[in-house]
């Protein structure tokens, strides 16, 4: 029966996910990025995930703690719910404070500071739906869920477009861009209580300073461990940054004003001057920065997915590991499920990069980086299901050794390759260091829970890989026309997949079925 609904639950939040978010990636971020350039783009994307940086504070391990405990015993909501709420506002408090000390530590200027506290902000929002929603999916409401998981994108997209559009009279630039986030994740933020409370029938907000204490010694697991996976997945475009020289403020501001001026932009020795100028600005760390945020940008949307995917799992995992049914066989099937589309996506990326680029960003001048970068998902996916599975078995110290080992191999190839490669050496830390600890927690798996190895599972996943890297190199250039050639691409890898026997039809209504 788990089985089933984990099926169903799958179908309806990918479905969903799959008509908003790419949207936003495809359309909304990249339009705004062309418009305020990569420089400014860079620089929000560094605080951006310099806001991710210590996240941590703001959650402490409580959803994914809530998740599992609500799973397990789901009377616990109207018990807790209002004293963790409490605790919640007073670390979102902590939260605010630490990282505008580590920002003034860190060097960044005056100007960075008010788009950082918003951003800032945002965080806030986001963490506390992540935490109204574990409660959600600990009550098994995956179909409320998956519609409260668009709902800000939604909303966000209506305001962008009108944005766009200049139905407000207002410019599209960065704060007015950040601006329709906060209103997009505060009023989801506001929905997903309402929904909340009606399970609960019960709130008010309360500090039980032992009850406080208690929850965090039991989560702080959980917050070590997201601590260390945000730094080795978040920190490459904050060094980027921070490494490479930092642009000329006044030289910058000075070109954006000339650039406006039809009279002066007349004369062809003054653009041949702007140009020489932001060709200059290629090598600063902001603009490098923006670099990467346009190749990272579609990992990020299909991580949404993988991320949406562990989401669904891990409650289901907790209840069938705490009653000790069998899970190898829901293990292996999430494992097909999301592997076989993630290497599809990985390596279709690799070979369509400069034509998926133009189409994204209307340049080519991210294609290598984002090439090497979607690899990455495929090692994320990995990740996704193992690392849930061990997250709900509470194998925590392992995991904390091992995203240890990541943060470790992360900087120190960041600090190699940046100052050489500049945005395409940290696209390589990445791609190794993804790689590295989903070995590891597959390795993990296999050592906790004792499963058999699956020998024909590799040798297909060995074949499917191979024989999708062939597709894409015969299909690349069959015809002048690249969508109808990705399009036949992708087709093939999907029969290639039951081919092969990554897929299996009677394998999957077997489990739909299953009663």
């Amino acid at each position: 029966m788990q089985q089933r609904k984990f099926i169903v639950n799958l179908a309806i939040l990918v479905i969903l996910n799959l008509l908003i978010k790419p949207y936003w990636i495809l359309f909304i971020d990249p339009g705004v990025q062309n418009e305020v350039g990569n420089t400014n783009y860079g620089e929000y994307s560094s605080l951006f995930n310099f806001s991710f940086l210590l996240s941590i504070f703001l959650d402490f391990g409580l959803t994914n703690f809530n998740n599992k405990n609500i799973a397990q015993n789901s009377h616990l909501l109207s018990k807790h719910f209002s004293s963790l709420l409490t605790l919640k506002f007073a670390l979102g408090v902590l939260y605010l404070t630490l990282t505008m000390l580590c920002a003034l530590l860190v060097g960044y200027e005056s100007r960075y500071l008010k788009l950082l506290i918003i951003l800032a902000i945002n965080q806030f929002l986001i963490s506390f739906i992540l935490y109204l929603r574990s409660n959600l999916q600990g009550l098994h409401l995956f179909k409320t869920d998956s519609v409260v998981s668009v709902l800000d994108r939604l909303i966000m997209i209506g305001l962008c477009v009108a944005l766009f559009m200049n139905w407000f009279g207002l410019k599209v630039d960065i704060m007015n861009y950040v601006y329709a986030q906060t209103i997009g994740y505060s009023i989801t933020a506001l929905v997903t209580f309402w929904i909340v409370l009606r399970e609960t029938h019960t709130f008010k907000l309360k500090w039980d300073w032992r009850f406080s204490m208690m929850m965090l010694k039991k989560s702080f697991p959980f917050a070590i461990l997201v601590l260390l996976m945000t730094f080795y997945n978040r920190l490459d475009s904050v060094m980027i940054e921070r490494i490479l020289p930092l642009r000329n403020t006044y030289v910058f501001e000075l070109v954006e004003r000339i650039k406006t001026s039809s009279i002066l932009m007349s004369h062809p020795s003054v653009v041949e001057i702007i140009n020489s100028c932001e060709s200059g600005f290629a090598n600063t760390g902001a603009y490098q920065a923006g670099i990467y945020a346009k190749g990272f940008r579609l990992l990020e949307a299909a991580g949404m997915i993988g991320f949406l995917f562990a989401t669904q799992l891990l409650p289901i995992f907790s209840r069938m590991i705490e009653y000790k049914e069998d899970i190898q066989h829901l293990v292996k099937l999430a494992f097909t499920l999301i592997i076989t589309p993630a290497i599809i996506v990985s390596v279709g990326c690799a070979f369509y990069s400069e034509q998926l680029c133009l189409v994204i960003n209307k340049s080519t001048d991210s294609s290598t980086v984002f090439s090497l970068l979607m690899l990455c998902f495929t090692a994320s996916s990995v990740s996704y299901i193992f690392g849930t599975l061990l997250t709900a078995n509470g194998n925590l110290k392992q995991l904390n050794i091992m995203a240890v080992f990541g943060i470790v191999v992360n900087l120190l190839l960041n600090f190699i390759l940046i100052p050489k490669f500049h945005a395409l050496g940290s696209a390589v830390a990445s791609v190794f260091t993804q790689f590295f600890t989903a070995i590891i927690q597959v390795l993990i798996v296999q050592k906790v829970f004792k499963f058999k190895v699956n020998n024909r599972l590799l040798i297909a996943l060995v074949f499917f890989i191979f024989g999708v890297a062939a597709i894409n190199y015969l299909t690349l250039h069959l015809t002048h026309n690249w969508y109808l050639n990705f399009g036949i691409m992708a087709v093939a890898s999907g029969l290639w997949a039951f081919v092969t026997g990554m897929l299996n039809i009677k394998s999957v209504l077997r489990f739909i079925k299953y009663k």
